[in-house]
C-alpha cells in the first residue's frame, strides 16, 4: 500500500465502460508524515475521499481488482482508506 494525498478529481466523458459512475482522483505519493514524494497516481475512490485528505492506496492491479471483485477490470490503483493520523516512533 501507498500513502498519498488527494490532489484533485479527474472528469472524463469518454472512457472504458468499467469506469462509468466511478470517481477518479489524482493522488500525490507522500512519505510519512506527509512529506511529498516523487510521482502521483490516478486511482478509483472506493471510500469517498476528498481533496486534501491523506489516503491508503493499493497500487497493484490484481489486488485492486480483488477489491472491486472483477478479475478483468482495467484497474491498477484504488483508494481503500482515509487516514486519520500518522504516528511515528521517535527512533523512526
Amino acid at each position: 500500500m501507498i500513502v498519498g494525498k488527494v490532489a484533485g478529481t479527474i472528469y472524463s466523458t469518454i472512457q472504458h465502460p468499467f469506469y462509468d459512475g466511478k470517481k477518479l482522483l489524482i493522488v500525490d505519493k507522500v512519505a510519512p508524515p506527509g512529506i511529498p514524494s516523487d510521482g502521483y497516481l490516478i486511482a478509483i475512490d472506493s471510500v469517498g475521499a476528498g481533496v486534501g485528505e491523506y489516503v491508503l492506496v493499493i497500487d497493484e492491479g490484481n489486488s485492486a481488482r480483488q477489491v472491486v471483485d472483477n478479475t478483468t477490470a482495467p484497474l491498477r490503483s484504488i483508494i481503500v482508506g482515509i487516514i486519520d493520523e500518522i504516528v511515528l516512533t521517535e527512533n523512526r
